[in-house]
């Protein structure tokens, strides 16, 4: 029907600048949206749209082409400091039955471009990220997954495989089974994070990233680290609570101090609980960090999976996680 002109929403925008062209592309980007633009309107002076052609008067202007054209809907892309042309235009609207919709300009206070607004009572309250782990209900169902999917994997390896890996632990070099490191959890409080023991003992595990041909990694542990084997006890951290089984990895505290001074918005990544695995490993953010933008590529990739969570994106991070280690990483060192 629409390609054939009919069914269609008569708007204006009033704003010729950025945040009014930015949503007449958006509501011209699909037929099938309905949305027919006639123009904007603007005083001269503030005009800034490649297209002025496009400009149908200035604000006096507006009644009159309401009383002639038929108008569905007008959107408002002003700043907030044009209050008293917002609220003649509310009036002139309301008056021609004129539907009227406002663009506020979030960008002027968040980057993000997934805000979200939420009322308290009659309140508006803008939150400058969507984070569905907030939500009671979510964090439950995360919860249960992680206890029934960690208890599954524990009841199924504990019993054969842990026997094993522990005697060629030591068998293979001196030290203890288990590797304990302090490590930055949800809220950034820190926690006992364990690990099979995939290196010789040494005093800089602490402060040093594991390097492509570490000489500190032992045989049986590059095998282990190449199949994340030596993450295996984590799946304990996860029925204490400390950890999911989907999330940001946790790093070294040492990291989370020098990173959080080098990237602003690195403990956005702390809002969640950190992950055996995550979003940013399978897409290939994971291991050393040898330059600055491998860090804040991952944090990215991190806020992302905060922002976006579902079980399903869980159970898709899992399912890559599995073939990603049957085929082999690079960066799994």
């Amino acid at each position: 029907m629409r390609s054939e002109g009919y069914n269609f929403r008569n708007v204006v925008i009033v704003g010729a600048n950025d945040k009014g062209e930015r949503i007449r592309k958006i509501l011209a980007k699909n037929l099938t949206y309905g949305y027919r633009f006639l123009g904007f309107f603007d005083e001269k002076e503030n005009i800034s749209v490649t297209t002025p052609d496009r400009v149908l008067g200035g604000f006096d202007d507006v009644q009159n082409y309401l009383a002639k054209v038929d108008v569905d809907e007008m959107y408002i892309a002003l700043h907030i400091d044009n209050v008293n042309v917002i609220n003649r235009l509310i009036d002139i609207c309301e008056h021609h039955m004129v539907r009227i919709k406002f663009i506020p300009d979030f960008q002027l206070y968040t980057k993000s471009s997934r805000v979200e607004i939420s009322f308290y009572e009659n309140t508006p309250v803008l939150t400058s990220r969507r984070e569905p782990l907030e939500y009671a209900v979510n964090r439950l169902l995360k919860k249960a997954f992680d206890i029934c999917f960690s208890a599954l994997v524990i009841m199924g390896l504990f019993p054969w495989l842990f026997p094993i890996i522990m005697i060629v632990i030591k068998l293979e070099s001196k030290g203890p089974i288990f590797f304990k490191q302090d490590r930055s959890g949800r809220d950034n409080k820190s926690f006992a994070c364990f690990k099979f023991r995939s290196m010789a003992v040494n005093d800089s595990s602490d402060q040093k990233q594991a390097q492509k041909n570490d000489v500190r990694v032992t045989k049986f542990g590059a095998f282990m680290r190449k199949t994340s084997i030596d993450e295996l006890p984590q799946f304990f951290n996860v029925l204490w609570g400390n950890m999911s089984v989907v999330g940001p990895r946790p790093h070294m505290l040492y990291h989370t101090q020098e990173y959080s001074e080098l990237i602003n918005n690195y403990l956005v990544r702390q809002y969640a609980k950190p992950g055996i695995t995550g979003w940013a490993q399978v897409n290939g953010y994971r291991g050393e960090t040898k330059e600055l933008v491998d860090m804040e590529n991952r944090v990215e990739y991190d806020i992302w999976y905060i922002e976006n969570w579902s079980l399903l994106l869980d159970v898709k991070i899992i399912i890559k996680t599995v073939v990603n280690i049957f085929r082999g990483e690079k960066n799994a060192y």
